[in-house]
């Protein structure tokens, strides 16, 4: 049976694709934008997080570990990653929820029978369901069986991809797939591997490989300022899509909600002196898309 590890399905989700859609968010991405609003779907395995502000203290999930990865210190549980193997039981015991293991193996059937509870809400709104991640394209074979039984079943079908996969996972997606929300964080090769630490060309090349294949693609891009909020990378990627034929664009507004998961997971939160964008701002480089004849959207 094929597989992958699910991190979250997200059900009545109204921001990823058109109409009231059901979102199952992989985990496991090749990226590590620092920017990133799901920092538990990057790593490709399971990892577990204690929750201090939910934890009683009552110690619980130290005398249930069958494996002793757990200890009870004076700054709180202290986690031996080494020793643990993600069994759950923890997580089980703990009566306020103050432990949660990241990550679960599902395989398409599971997968398919949470989204299918959801069909009427597809039918009276023109939704469906959308795979995310992390990088879910990076789950390929998961991918393909997994969207062409959406397909059987009449759903709309949407990824959301940042493009840094291989041209052949693309071509096996594609007969299965109603739309693309394709990110993109810049356009200059140096800025996107300092920020990025990968190359921009296999992005742009798959997005020009999708499009001229017939995919529907949507544009969307994470604005950080001092990043990739300037005047100039907005009017570079408006000839770009104007290049690619394509008119949808979400500009997404950089925020600082999931700094504390960045806490929780150990992880550095290296952009922690970057400010939100203004919402003067966001309508300033949005009109320099919409006098390019495009179809601008803020958020979502």
């Amino acid at each position: 049976m094929t597989t992958a590890l699910v991190s979250n399905i997200q059900k009545y989700s109204i921001h990823d694709g058109p109409g009231i859609r059901s979102t199952v968010f992989l985990k496991g991405c090749p990226l590590h934008c620092p920017w990133c609003h799901n920092p538990e779907t990057q790593a490709f395995q399971p990892e577990i997080v204690w929750h201090h502000e939910k934890c009683l203290g009552c110690k619980s999930c130290v005398e249930v570990c069958p494996h002793k990865a757990l200890e009870a210190a004076e700054q709180g549980i202290v986690i031996n990653t080494k020793h643990c193997n993600y069994c759950n039981q923890c997580a089980i015991a703990c009566p306020t929820l103050a432990l949660e293991i990241l990550g679960k193996e599902m395989t398409v059937e599971q997968v398919l029978t949470e989204v299918d509870k959801d069909a009427v809400f597809y039918e009276q709104s023109r939704g469906g369901v959308t795979l995310s991640g992390g990088e879910p394209l990076s789950h390929k074979g998961f991918a393909v069986e997994f969207l062409k039984r959406c397909k059987e079943q009449g759903y709309h079908t949407t990824i959301d991809t940042s493009g840094f996969v291989s041209k052949s996972v693309f071509d096996a997606v594609l007969p299965y797939v109603d739309l693309f929300l394709y990110d993109i964080k810049h356009l200059e090769d140096d800025v996107h591997q300092t920020y990025i630490k990968a190359p921009i060309e296999p992005i742009l090349l798959n997005l020009r490989h999708i499009v001229e294949k017939g995919a529907q693609v949507w544009i969307r891009v994470p604005l950080v300022p001092t990043v990739n909020d300037s005047p100039e990378f907005i009017q570079s990627l408006s000839v770009l899509m104007r290049d690619l034929g394509l008119k949808e664009i979400y500009l997404l507004p950089y925020h600082k909600m999931a700094e504390a998961k960045y806490h929780r997971l150990h992880l550095p939160y290296i952009i922690s002196h970057i400010n939100e964008p203004t919402a003067e701002h966001m309508q300033e480089l949005a009109a320099i898309l919409s006098q390019q004849g495009l179809n601008v959207h803020i958020g979502g």
